[in-house]
């Protein structure tokens, strides 16, 4: 039994061993604190079997004693705690109270660990119980870091189930990492404090280190674009998964309270007022019957920027449409409804991405808005708030991501009167690609949108199909708005 716990033992300070330079490499590209905190660890857990194969082969002593306890009981298990607070803590002061506490722990233990005396030196080859030789200070101390630590790993995943809960990939990976580290780590303590076989001990140990490395390398793994060129000249200008997580970070910090806290929260009810009024649609009462359409699409807004390309009279286009329009060309160009223009020919040199809705069928303007219409300069409204969100999605997960959008906009296109644009497209040259571009009267109408149930589906249902999702936001300086052409079947 003696010479397996002691193979086991060198086999896992190997695989350790290997762990620390996957952690070391990855840390060169991203120095982030849980990488530290868990390098720490792992390095922990690499003396500590090496100690145990020492030990079991020539016996321990004092010194060996002290490394397993120190690297493997308290190093180790507190490590793994703050690097699940590093990962997923979102405001620096949580992050600064655990390097401040882990460190001075380390510290302050090391000290006591390393000078106290023990009860015995008589140790011999077999694993030595910890209650056995240390005193009532070394003793409890370890107890007290222990209880510290399994207690700051339990409420680091619960904080990762309940952001994932509301979250996205990011989220759902920070719960699979914390899925695997946290009983890791809670067997590891349980395996340090209490009197269980050496075999038992040695493989937890060794059970700890693979789980950093296997989080390290799947669920934390760095994102990288499907089509991509691995001898790519801008490779090194990539994104890191750190500053991805941090622009993520700053748009669920401005957007925190846009959200209800549960799913089941009932919507908030629109103030009084000509705003909390949906507008008609097509074929409502007093309305014209509205003529036949093809089953919803994806929307594909087409912006043009031709100036100094042709000579457009930029002034003259930016004149409401002939027909009733969307919403959006009225409120983001506030001129006066122009005469009634014959019917003009589709400009087919428009470019497009994807399937369109009729303009005309997405909202029509309501009669008491028309009359309020004052003559404006033309420039859109600054209260106008804009999202540009681009998705990569998993491999096979086009279609049914489609879907999901196709329902959304229809959702959204005949509920939502001040969403102005809402509209989904597909990248000709990346197809695992998504782009979602919304335009929104004003921030109190993109937390209304925020709430619908449409939306909530939206956001819960997608998590299984998309990679990686990034958020910009957008300010509008000039627009051109007008029906988008009907697509041709």
């Amino acid at each position: 039994m003696e010479i397996l716990v002691a193979v086991i033992a060198f086999a896992g300070a190997l695989l350790a061993a290997i762990a620390v330079g996957a952690l070391i490499q990855r840390l060169r590209d991203e120095p982030e604190g849980w990488l530290i905190a868990w390098t720490v660890a792992v390095v922990s857990l690499c003396l500590s079997l090496t100690v145990i194969g020492i030990g079991y082969v020539f016996g321990f002593g004092s010194v060996t004693f002290r490394i397993y306890q120190i690297t493997g009981s308290l190093l180790a298990p507190l490590w793994l705690a703050v690097g699940m607070v590093q990962l997923l803590a979102e405001k620096v002061p949580p992050r600064f109270l655990a390097w401040l506490g882990g460190i001075a722990l380390t510290i302050v233990s090391v000290a006591i660990l390393i000078f106290d005396p023990l009860k015995s030196e008589e140790l011999g080859k077999s694993l030595p119980p910890a209650a056995n030789f240390w005193a009532i200070i070394p003793d409890k101390l370890l107890l007290g870091v222990h209880v510290v630590a399994v207690l700051i790993m339990l409420g680091m995943l619960v904080v990762a189930g309940l952001k994932w809960r509301q979250g996205d990939e990011y989220d759902t990976d920070n719960l699979h990492a914390s899925a695997v580290i946290v009983p890791s780590g809670m067997a590891l303590v349980g395996a340090m404090r209490f009197t269980v076989p050496a075999l038992f001990t040695t493989a937890l140990l060794v059970v700890a280190a693979a789980a950093v490395w296997y989080t390290v390398l799947r669920p934390l793994a760095p994102y990288e674009d499907d089509d991509e060129d691995d001898f790519d000249s801008d490779r090194d200008e990539r994104p890191s998964r750190r500053d991805e997580r941090s622009q993520r970070r700053e748009a669920r910090a401005q957007h925190h309270d846009e959200r209800p806290m549960f799913r089941d929260e009932a919507p908030m009810q629109p103030p009084p007022g000509p705003r909390g009024m949906p507008e008609p649609v097509p074929g409502g009462p007093g309305l014209p019957p509205a003529p036949p359409r093809r089953s919803s699409g994806l929307g594909d807004l087409v912006a043009e920027y031709r100036a100094g390309d042709q000579g457009v009279d930029y002034a003259a286009r930016m004149a409401p449409p002939p027909d009733s329009g969307p919403s959006t060309g009225y409120i983001m160009n506030g001129a006066p409804p122009a005469a009634p223009a014959p019917p003009q020919r589709p400009d087919f040199a428009m470019p497009g991405t994807g399937a369109v809705f009729p303009g005309a069928d997405l909202f029509s303007p309501a009669p008491q808005q028309q009359q309020q219409q004052q003559p404006g300069s033309g420039k859109p409204s600054p209260t106008i708030y804009g999202l540009l969100t681009v998705f990569t999605l998993m491999d096979g997960a086009g279609e049914a991501f489609d879907r999901l959008a196709e329902a959304t906009v229809e959702a959204v296109r005949r509920g939502e009167p001040d969403t102005l644009v809402y509209a989904c497209h597909a990248v000709k040259s990346a197809p695992l690609q998504r782009i979602v571009y919304e335009l929104y009267r004003d921030e109190v109408a993109y937390r209304d949108h925020q709430r619908q149930p449409h939306v909530e589906r939206f956001l819960n249902e997608r998590q299984a199909m998309v990679l990686a999702t990034n958020v910009i936001e957008l300010n509008v300086n000039a627009a051109k708005v007008v029906p988008l052409p009907t697509a041709m079947y």
